[in-house]
C-alpha cells in the first residue's frame, strides 16, 4: 500500500521534473525565436512575463494575484525572474542553447551553496568546496571548447548572472521568504524589461506571424506560468537538494534539442565540461 506522504513527495518529483524539462525545451524555443523573429532577448523575456501575467488576468478573479504581506515576495520574485531570464535568453543568444544552458544550470548550485555560507552562516564542507573545483574546472573547459554562439565568453559571463538570479532567489526563499509565481510576480518582471525591450525593439521584424505568436505563446505558458507553478508547488515536498538534481533535466533538454534540431556542435570540450559540471551539482546536492 502506498502510504499518505509517499504520494505527495512523488506528485513533488513529477511537479519538479516537468518543470526542468519545460525550461529546457523553453531555452530551445527562445533560441529559434531570436533566429527566425528579429527579436533580442530583452524582448524574448518581455513577451515571456507579457503572456504569463496576461493568462493570470484573465483567470477567474482573485486567481494567481498576491496580497498582503505577499505582494512584497511576488515583486522580489518578479525581480529575480526578469534577471535570471533575460541574462539566460542573453547567454543562449551569444554562446549557444546547450553551452548557455549548461553554464547557467551549473552556476546556479555553486553559487547557492558560496551563498549559504558567507550570507546565511550555512556549513561548507569538504564535499562542497570540493564541488566548486569541479565546477570551476567545468566552465573553463566550456569556455575553452568551440561554442554555437557568436560570443561564447560573454554568454558565459550572462550565463553565470542568470545562475545568480535563480540563487539570489533561493537564498532568499532559505532566508525566510516566500517566491511566488502570482500575477504580481510577472507584472513586475514585465515592467522591469519593458523600457529595455522597447530600445531594443518589442516587435518581431520577420513576416512569420503564426510561428512567432505560437512560440511566444507557448514561452508564456509552458516554460514560464507553469513550470515555475510545479517547481514552487514541488518544493513543497521534495527537498532542495533533491530538487536540484532534478533540475539536471533541464540542461539535459536543451543539450538534445539543440545538437538534434538546431544544429549545434558536439565537441570534446564541451562533453568534459559538462561532465565535470554535473558531477559538481551532484557533490553539492549530497553535502
Amino acid at each position: 500500500m502506498t502510504s499518505c506522504t509517499a504520494v505527495p513527495f512523488r506528485h513533488g518529483l513529477l511537479s519538479i521534473s516537468a518543470a526542468a524539462v519545460a525550461w529546457g525545451a523553453g531555452g530551445a524555443v527562445a533560441a529559434l525565436l531570436m533566429r527566425t523573429s528579429g527579436l533580442g532577448p530583452v524582448a524574448v523575456s518581455c513577451w515571456r512575463f507579457g503572456v504569463a501575467a496576461l493568462c493570470l488576468a484573465l483567470l477567474p478573479s482573485g486567481a494567481g494575484r498576491a496580497s498582503g504581506g505577499g505582494r512584497g515576495s511576488a515583486v522580489l520574485t518578479g525581480l529575480g525572474l526578469a534577471v535570471s531570464q533575460c541574462a539566460y535568453f542573453a547567454s543562449v543568444h551569444c554562446a549557444g542553447l546547450g553551452l548557455g544552458t549548461l553554464v547557467t544550470i551549473g552556476a546556479g548550485p555553486v553559487l547557492t551553496g558560496l551563498g549559504g555560507h558567507l550570507l546565511l552562516g550555512e556549513r561548507l564542507t569538504g564535499r562542497a568546496v570540493a564541488a566548486v573545483a569541479l565546477a570551476l574546472g567545468g566552465l573553463a573547459l566550456l569556455v575553452a571548447s568551440p561554442a554555437a554562439g557568436p560570443r561564447p565568453v560573454l554568454g558565459v559571463g550572462l550565463a553565470v548572472v542568470a545562475g545568480a538570479g535563480q540563487s539570489g532567489l533561493t537564498l532568499w526563499a532559505r532566508a525566510g521568504g516566500s517566491a511566488r509565481a502570482d500575477r504580481g510576480a510577472f507584472v513586475t518582471g514585465l515592467l522591469c524589461l519593458l523600457p529595455f525591450a522597447a530600445f531594443q525593439g518589442v516587435l518581431p521584424s520577420t513576416g512569420q506571424p503564426a510561428l512567432t505568436g505560437g512560440a511566444l505563446l507557448f514561452l508564456g505558458t509552458v516554460p514560464t506560468l507553469l513550470a515555475y507553478r510545479w517547481y514552487f508547488s514541488g518544493l513543497t515536498a521534495v527537498p532542495g537538494t533533491t530538487a536540484s538534481v532534478l533540475v539536471l533535466l533541464e540542461p539535459a533538454t536543451a543539450a538534445v534539442i539543440g545538437v538534434l534540431f538546431l544544429g549545434e556542435p558536439v565537441t570534446a570540450g564541451l562533453v568534459a565540461g559538462s561532465a565535470l559540471l554535473l558531477a559538481a551539482i551532484a557533490a553539492l546536492a549530497r553535502v
